[in-house]
């Protein structure tokens, strides 16, 4: 992450964001309102909010996140973003009744303990047909897809031993102990993905 302009800037979420909105304009077409957990810079939240003027888009991260994303929403002045919310995934959330949520590029950042944390409160904070869109890197039987990812994962551990690219299939699991149903798993540029589920309460 970098300073643009007085903003932080990923130069990565610029690479992914057209190929993640083709997934969420799918994914979301029906949708109302969106939390994204993670929000990170906020460059995400404004490009999506724009291309989806249907979805009221709410960002949250922890704190030390929130100036930057106020920065790029202040400057943007979409009618459908609100304030964001502080939220930590180990910490309470409050809001409540999205029938959406989307985060990017977070699971391999938590703990697997924290992944966990994540996926057991959802159905706390959402509808019972919501919708799920989760992008990043993913493993699959336990093994990386690609030697990017594998180099990506070792030096995630070797930072942090708690962190690290996760299994799909572990993940999805995840998802299906709390109600949702696997919809798309949509290869994405760059070694990553984008898993889509539907929640059936």
């Amino acid at each position: 992450m970098m300073q643009i302009f007085d903003k932080p800037y990923s130069p990565a979420c610029d690479r992914n964001k057209d190929a993640i909105l083709e997934a969420l304009r799918i994914h979301f077409a029906d949708r109302r309102q969106v939390l994204e957990i993670g929000s990170g810079t906020g460059q995400h939240a404004i490009h999506f909010a724009a291309a989806l003027p249907h979805l009221i888009w709410q960002t949250s991260d922890r704190p030390a996140y929130l100036p930057g994303i106020r920065q790029w929403l202040a400057e943007a002045r979409l009618p459908n973003t609100p304030p964001t919310l502080v939220l930590d995934v180990v910490g309470p959330w409050s809001a409540t009744g999205f029938d959406a949520v989307f985060s990017s590029n977070t699971l391999h950042i938590m703990g697997w303990d924290e992944v966990q944390t994540f996926f057991a409160k959802l159905p706390g904070i959402l509808t019972a047909d919501a919708r799920l869109s989760i992008y990043g890197p993913f493993h699959y039987g336990g093994q990386p897809t690609s030697p990017s990812n594998a180099e990506f994962d070792a030096a995630l551990r070797a930072e942090d031993p708690k962190c690290g690219i996760r299994d799909f299939e572990a993940v999805d699991a995840l998802a299906r102990e709390q109600g949702f149903r696997l919809l798309e798993d949509r290869a994405m540029p760059a070694n990553n993905r984008c898993l889509s589920w539907q929640r059936h309460g």
